[in-house]
């Protein structure tokens, strides 16, 4: 594991066994990185060996699981609750299960070294709070 890796809100719940993690991937909290072997009685073989690759600059947001013997690719993001058992190509936001499209280069999606300050999540969700008090006050 590369030592610029991050765990974000302290990558609490976290089980990771990967073969790589590259530079500057960050890690939400209850990711799972691991195996997903399978052992074939015919062949008498186990199938599937192997951990995952995380390449350069991937996030993996909370609650994503990556397994087996894959490569997520560079500058990739990693979608919440995602399970994922196949490759993801570079520049791509992976969802759902092994499903994923091209990432907009244009946005970084859920964390950028730059955040956001509290203050203005704060105020955001204020002003939320009371546009749905204002429509639902007849209800």
């Amino acid at each position: 594991m590369d030592k610029s890796v991050l765990f974000a809100h302290h990558g609490r719940g976290c089980t990771i066994v990967a073969s790589k993690i590259c530079e500057n991937v960050v890690i939400f909290q209850n990711v799972s990185i691991g195996a997903n072997l399978k052992y074939n009685k015919i062949s008498n073989e186990w199938e599937n060996v192997g951990n995952p690759i995380i390449a350069k600059n991937v996030i993996i947001a909370d609650g994503a699981k990556i397994l087996g013997p894959i490569v997520i690719g560079e500058n990739s993001v990693i979608g919440a609750g995602s399970i994922i058992t196949k490759d993801i190509p570079p520049n791509s936001v992976a969802f759902g299960v092994n499903k994923f499209k091209p990432k907009d280069m244009n946005y970084d999606f859920i964390f950028n070294r730059n955040m956001i300050h509290p203050s203005k999540i704060i105020e955001a969700n204020k002003n939320l709070v009371n546009e749905f008090n204002n429509q639902n006050k007849s209800v």
